[in-house]
């Protein structure tokens, strides 16, 4: 029976048997004693995305009073629903970010809780998943966002709209028209200031 730690683009936790290919935290919002989650989503602001493997250690899931192990599909997925790179196994990668972050928000010499002060403001709205209007062609969107209609979600790569699920990305062949944006803007404009986010395998179809 898989546990309910697998993240949507929509930032809900979910139970499912796929792994992902990152994982990460947003504190500890799980009871180990019965591995299931508690009723908040999370305990801290920062909401990182790290690493599946990291100098070879091993945790049992959910076992202990820790943070608790969140999953995602891919960087992507992380990023909408709100996450960032984690500065302590992802190092290289979170200073991308930072610098990426930086030029495209136009801030200098700016601290990780200062971003994840923004990004708790622009991932939520009074609790639930905060939806930002689309302001271009969907087209014209940077390589890694993702956006929302009706009950779907899509990732954005070379110019179309692929079709996301917990297992990977399909080809639609309709595009999404009147869609919100769920990458926080923030992040949308990291990724336009050149922030290249690892994808899943199937987003090359």
């Amino acid at each position: 029976m898989p546990l309910q730690n697998r993240v949507t683009p929509l930032g809900e936790i979910i139970a499912t048997p796929h792994r992902g290919m990152f994982t990460g935290n947003r504190g500890i919002i799980h009871d180990p004693a019965t591995k299931t989650l508690l009723r908040k989503r999370w305990s801290t602001p920062a909401w990182l995305t790290c690493t599946c493997e990291f100098r070879g250690r091993r945790r049992e899931v959910m076992a202990t009073q820790s943070w608790t192990e969140l999953f995602f599909l891919d960087e992507a997925t992380a990023l909408a629903a709100g996450h960032r790179p984690c500065f302590y196994c992802r190092r290289d990668d979170a200073n991308r970010f930072r610098a990426a972050w930086e030029k495209g928000n136009r801030v200098h010499d700016v601290r990780m809780h200062d971003i994840d002060t923004v990004l708790h403001h622009e991932r939520l709205d009074h609790g639930k998943k905060r939806l930002h209007a689309l302001l271009m062609p969907l087209g014209q969107l940077p390589e890694g966002a993702m956006v929302q209609q009706g009950e779907e979600s899509y990732l954005v790569t070379q110019g179309r709209a692929l079709l996301w699920s917990p297992g990977g990305y399909t080809v639609v062949e309709h595009q999404p028209g009147d869609a919100t944006v769920l990458t926080p803007p923030s992040t949308l404009r990291t990724l336009h200031a050149g922030y290249e986010p690892v994808l899943h395998p199937t987003a090359s179809l």
